[in-house]
C-alpha cells in the first residue's frame, strides 16, 4: 500500500495548479486522505482532509476559498486543486493515506510560486 504525489511545478502568482495523490489499491481502504506541505525552514503543516467514507473535508484557513480537494474513485486518486496561488503556497506538498493501522506518506511534490 502507498501514495504517490504529482502535478508540483512552477506557477506565477494568481496561477492554479492540481495536484494528484495516487493510491495504490482501493481508494476505499483508506479512512483519510490527506495533504500536508512544508516549507523550507518550517514544520509540515495541514492543507487539505477528505474523510473518504462520506467525503467530508477540512482545509486549513489559509487556503479555504482556493483549494479543493477531491477524488476519482474509478482511478484511486484525491486531487487538490489550488487556485489563486500566492509565494507563501511555496513548500514540498505531502499526501498521506490513512488507513485504521497504518499511515502511508508520498514522496512529496515542489510547489513554488514566484512573485
Amino acid at each position: 500500500v502507498q501514495v504517490m504525489e504529482s502535478g508540483g511545478g512552477l506557477v506565477q502568482s494568481g496561477g492554479s495548479l492540481r495536484l494528484s495523490c495516487a493510491a495504490s489499491g482501493f481508494i476505499k481502504h483508506y479512512l483519510t486522505i490527506s495533504w500536508f506541505r512544508q516549507a523550507p525552514g518550517k514544520e509540515r503543516e495541514g492543507v487539505s482532509c477528505m474523510a473518504i467514507h462520506d467525503g467530508s473535508t477540512y482545509y486549513r484557513d489559509s487556503v479555504k476559498g482556493r483549494f479543493t480537494i477531491s477524488r476519482d474513485n474509478a482511478k484511486n486518486t484525491v486531487y487538490l486543486q489550488m487556485n489563486s496561488l500566492k509565494p507563501e503556497d511555496t513548500a514540498v506538498y505531502f499526501c498521506k493515506g490513512r488507513t485504521d493501522s497504518t499511515d502511508y506518506w508520498g514522496q512529496g511534490t515542489q510547489v513554488t510560486v514566484a512573485s
